[in-house]
């Protein structure tokens, strides 16, 4: 039945996948926007949602909650949309729409050819990030959660191999070993830390405890490599930011629990700047 249901999703994404290539990206964003109002909330529990949303930001009233969920619909719509476009955006035809500020700094991470952890969460359209560091020429390995769809996974798994990224790594215990092989080669690492998991501990993120990955402040610690957080803003329909931040600096003595607060902290900041371009649909604090 299961197979069934991701058959249609596929099916139907497909087929907007067509028209959004026929009409450009303007437009698709624009329509994928809609598409996500109004398919958005028949998918996710909002129950969820506003508890996510709560534990975040506590005074927020129904009228607040309703219209982060509402643009964050908008949002993830438009994501979707502009999966069509990756292949432009990579080739820079879509280079206005982007401003990089930092750029100097990914470039000074490539020219010193010493690996570093590069941290962001799902903000806007983080593919961006992902595909910034690689078209900079910086060796990198970004692990990623696969989609429970298989076959929109399939589609997903081929765009960013093509256009994004060759050294995709599911998360979990053998994704980390992968990790350390590729890093030991002189690559990069890209992690999203808002997303739990398992084998992280738990670490405070908005005043709640929840699972959070240590493997930056793991390989921060051991291998005594910088930690570069990058944000992804949209700025108005299909106008990005992508923000290099400078590296973030630890002492010796500190713990992989300090750390890795300290990266909560950040990613708290960032979510808070725009809570509407971040994605509360998962079950962080679980």
């Amino acid at each position: 039945m299961k197979k069934l249901k991701y058959l249609f999703e596929f099916i139907l994404i497909m087929f907007f996948f067509i028209i959004f290539k026929i009409i450009g990206l303007k437009s698709s964003s624009n329509i994928g926007g809609i598409l996500g109002n109004i398919f958005g909330p028949l998918i996710r529990k909002k129950k969820l949602i506003k508890s996510n949303i709560l534990k975040a930001l506590p005074n927020a009233d129904k009228k607040k909650i309703n219209l982060i969920q509402k643009n964050m619909w908008n949002n993830y719509g438009r994501i979707l949309s502009e999966y069509a476009f990756l292949k432009k955006f990579r080739s820079n035809d879509f280079e206005k729409n982007v401003i990089v500020e930092g750029q100097e700094i990914l470039d000074i991470i490539r020219d010193s050819k010493k690996p570093v952890i590069f941290v962001s969460g799902h903000f806007s359209n983080y593919e961006l990030m992902t595909m910034q560091i690689v078209k900079t020429n910086i060796p990198l390995s970004a692990v990623y959660r696969p989609l429970n769809n298989i076959f929109m996974r399939m589609v997903q798994d081929k765009i960013r191999d093509k256009y994004i990224s060759k050294n995709y790594i599911p998360k979990g215990m053998a994704g980390t070993r992968q990790l350390l092989k590729y890093f030991k080669k002189g690559c990069s690492i890209a992690i999203m830390i808002d997303q739990r998991v398992s084998q992280g501990k738990k670490i405070k993120f908005f005043d709640h405890y929840a699972y959070t990955t240590t493997i930056p402040a793991q390989f921060s610690k051991k291998y005594k490599c910088e930690i570069v957080p990058i944000h992804v803003e949209r700025l108005d329909g299909i106008n990005f930011k992508i923000k290099i931040n400078k590296p973030m600096n630890f002492k010796d003595e500190d713990s992989v629990e300090k750390i890795t607060t300290d990266l909560n902290l950040w990613l708290e900041n960032m979510i808070l700047k725009n809570p509407d371009q971040w994605i509360w649909t998962h079950d962080r604090w679980k």
